[in-house]
């Protein structure tokens, strides 16, 4: 049986050639070192022990289940079963639907998504940057950063409920200009024809892909691929001459200062050299109160296009006309070629000089006359028509809200920001409060740490900082003042605590600043995946080694999963001996696994 890493690097070897068909995927999926991949891959997500529409999770998983697996896809019979849906609330108040599908089927979605993975992650474009290796929302709000200085107009892009408009005809259609392997596309067909259960009642899925699904985001960007590479197509036709014309008052008076130079170099008189070079000084002053090129030139035009999942943001260097015509334009390729919707409510085209929304950022282009020297001393207008990142007010308005760590009081018609205890912490002992309260204040520094303003998290630190003083208060009884003085040293808040080991440790209060990262590691996005095999220790390793990790007999094996370690109590004995291990799984014979179910509470 070949490995797993061997197998999907071959596939990956041939991804960037857009004319190799590939031939015999389906039976990759009876290779058993890639379900042990995929196992290895998905188990440590909490809501793999969340049961499915089939009654059962991750718990129990066994290299038996593997074969049954393996046993229906050869012979075709393999049926996944109705995703479970559940919603989620959006940003907008709205509700977002989640599918959950069948454990069973998430080990096989995540075996078909590594497949098709080495398969496309080298045909895809450069611009996308949602669910793939080695990028991220903070890979494309860098490219943006990099990429869209000088832009005069962005036009804002959202698709209209994209996950549950993809056409399977097409999606199908697409996936056969590069897979020659029937069988494989009928199993993707059954993944999209699934349906999903509500309430116990059956919805067949006519269009769409789940929410939620393992192969759903990959299946989005091989979809969505056809987009970027019509927009790469649209921008070599849209962009228009190298550069901009100079300014030609701007040139004027360049030419009077090379003028001047050049008879200072051959000037020997001292007193005629200090005119001079007054006289160029202030000709470099006036240059630099100029623009060096024509900002309305009609013969330049420039276009650049960033992707991440269903959202997208175009810069474009051009008229607001040559906008509209560029969104109509879309629109129509969408709705024509890949039967979706651009949503008109969302899809806004922004001055640059206003504020664009693009991934929780708002993205705006400085205007700014101030200079600044080079490397040679020299003093130039470089600040100019620079792209900045921007972390909206009301995104640490919402949280400090959301939190409950502040409330909006009303002064004089003015609004004013006070913090305020969390109750619902009270019983949470003061190492816990303390993890929460800078696991929340490290969440949003980790995600806003590429905004330009990014220092403005020194108030939303301020009032969590005032929260949790009087969240302890609150628990003590006492005041914040006496908190203050009981914690702090050094300026720092720190908490005591007891190890496992029984040895006093304290952990601090954030304190490490606010101060803006630029690098998101754009030199590391295009690099290609390689797969390795798993390793000896892996979950199926556990399993086939065919002893119980409890008592030590020889059996087929089952893994008993648990969600959180933290959950347990440590009152059975089983309890204790994963506490022990620090695992989360263990690997038990048939007579310890219905022992533990059995003890279950």
């Amino acid at each position: 049986m070949r490995d797993s890493g061997n197998v999907l690097n071959s596939l990956a070897g041939h991804s960037s050639d857009l004319n190799y068909k590939f031939e015999r995927l389906y039976r990759l999926l009876f290779n058993e070192n890639l379900y042990a991949l995929a196992y290895q891959n998905i188990a440590s997500n909490e809501g793999n022990c969340t049961k499915g529409a089939d009654g059962q999770s991750i718990d129990g998983m066994s290299v038996e289940r593997i074969h049954n697996i393996i046993d229906k896809l050869k012979d075709e019979s393999y049926q996944p079963y109705p995703a479970k849906r559940v919603y989620i609330p959006k940003k907008n108040g709205k509700k977002r639907p989640l599918g959950i599908p069948a454990f069973d089927d998430k080990l096989v979605h995540e075996v078909v998504r590594m497949i098709l993975e080495s398969i496309y992650e080298g045909h895809f474009e450069k611009c996308s940057h949602g669910f793939r290796p080695h990028r991220s929302c903070h890979t494309a709000l860098a490219s943006i950063h990099e990429g869209f200085d000088g832009t005069r107009w962005f036009i804002e892009g959202d698709i209209k409920g994209f996950f549950d408009n993809i056409d399977h005809d097409v999606m199908i259609g697409i996936l056969a200009e590069r897979i020659s392997d029937q069988r494989f596309l009928r199993l993707i067909r059954k993944f999209l024809n699934a349906g999903y259960m509500e309430k116990w009642q059956f919805y067949n899925t006519y269009s769409g892909a789940p929410q939620g699904g393992v192969v759903s985001p990959i299946l989005a960007n091989i979809y969505l691929d056809k987009l970027d590479k019509y927009m790469q197509k649209y921008i070599s036709f849209f962009n228009k001459a190298d550069k901009r014309r100079v300014n030609p008052e701007y040139k004027r008076i360049e030419s009077r200062k090379y003028k001047r130079v050049k008879k200072l170099k051959n000037e020997t008189d001292e007193q005629k050299k200090e005119v001079l070079r007054q006289e160029i000084n202030k000709l470099h002053h006036e240059m630099q109160q100029l623009p060096a090129t024509l900002d309305m030139d009609e013969n330049f035009r420039r276009m650049r296009y960033v992707r991440y999942a269903d959202d997208f943001l175009i810069g474009v260097i051009g008229s607001k006309e040559e906008c509209v015509k560029a969104k109509e334009d879309i629109k129509a390729y969408l709705h024509d070629t890949l039967k979706l919707e651009l949503s008109d409510e969302k899809t806004l085209i922004t001055n640059s000089s206003d504020h664009a929304k693009f991934l929780g950022y708002e993205v705006t282009i400085r205007r700014s006359d101030k200079t600044r020297k080079d490397s040679r001393g020299i003093t130039r207008r470089s600040l100019g028509y620079k792209t900045v990142l921007l972390l909206p007010t009301e995104v640490m308005r919402k949280k400090l809200l959301d939190y409950g760590a502040m409330k909006i009081v009303v002064e004089n018609g003015k609004e004013k920001w006070e913090s305020k205890s969390r109750p619902y912490l009270r019983n949470n002992d003061d190492l816990e409060i303390l993890n929460r309260y800078n696991s929340e204040i490290r969440g949003i520094y980790n995600y806003y740490c590429l905004a330009n303003n990014c220092n403005i998290l020194n108030s939303f630190y301020f009032y969590m900082k005032e929260s949790m003083y009087k969240t302890l208060s609150s628990k003590y009884e006492s005041t914040v003042r006496k908190i203050i003085r009981k914690y702090t040293r050094d300026k720092i808040f720190y908490v005591q605590y007891e190890d496992n080991r029984g040895a006093i440790k304290e952990r601090a209060l954030y304190h490490g600043g606010f101060r803006q990262q630029k690098q998101a590691r754009l030199d590391f996005a295009d690099n290609l995946p390689s797969y390795r095999a798993t390793q000896s220790t892996s979950l199926m390793a556990r399993l086939k080694a065919h002893e119980c990790e409890y008592c030590g007999a020889t059996d087929n094996l089952k893994m008993f999963h648990v969600r959180k370690l933290k959950n347990l109590e440590g009152k059975q004995e089983w309890e204790r001996f994963m506490i022990a291990r620090k695992r989360k799984t263990i690997a038990v014979c048939n007579n310890c696994y219905r022992k533990i179910h059995g003890n279950k509470k």
